[in-house]
């Protein structure tokens, strides 16, 4: 047994990533693994929204516009980073939490499923050779982006995940050490 695969798990930024994205059938096959997560109350408290072909540039020309709207000292640079963000990976998931409040699994528990779709999205794309990169950025907690994915009282985005081929290699970074984030509860 080995932990190899998780010890080398990068995140591939996606101004690196570019064509070709999983097939229809590895893509199928990704997300079907992806929605496997720990789920209290087997509620599915997620959904996913795929974000391909010449729906990317709509999309980034339409959070272009609502930059502008919500913030309109938005400098160019800021929305033209916006219009382009979602043209690099062929394939963006954006992973929504479906939270149901008042209900007896607590609110942080479904929003944590739903973060765990996300992270085996980076798993399953880096397990079949694609790289990933799970982003958040204003737009996913803006009430207009919101409205424009059709989400409904309840939900919120968790990330936006793309998804492709990595065009250079992923670079390693300074990571915690083991000493520095671990404890022993003793009575």
């Amino acid at each position: 047994m080995s932990l190899e695969f998780l010890e080398n798990r990068l995140s591939v930024p996606s101004r690196q990533l570019g064509a070709p994205g999983p097939d229809a059938q590895q893509l199928d096959a990704l997300l079907s693994a992806a929605i496997r997560v720990p789920d209290h109350g087997r509620l599915a408290p997620w959904r996913l929204l795929l974000v391909r072909d010449e729906a990317r540039r709509s999309f980034g020309e339409q959070l272009a516009r609502i930059h502008e709207q919500v913030d309109p000292g938005a400098g160019e640079a800021a929305l033209i980073k916006d219009r382009e963000r979602y043209l690099n990976a062929p394939v963006i998931v954006v992973v929504i939490a479906r939270v149901q409040s008042g209900h007896k699994v607590p609110e942080q528990e479904q929003v944590l499923s739903a973060g765990c779709v996300a992270y085996n999205l980076l798993l399953g794309a880096q397990a079949l050779g694609f790289g990933a990169q799970w982003l958040t950025g204003w737009a996913a907690y803006e009430p207009e982006v919101c409205k424009l994915l059709g989400l409904d009282e309840g939900e919120r985005v968790i990330g936006f995940v793309h998804i492709g081929t990595a065009l250079e290699v992923a670079c390693e970074h300074p990571r915690a050490e083991l000493a520095d984030v671990l404890g022993e509860w003793t009575p």
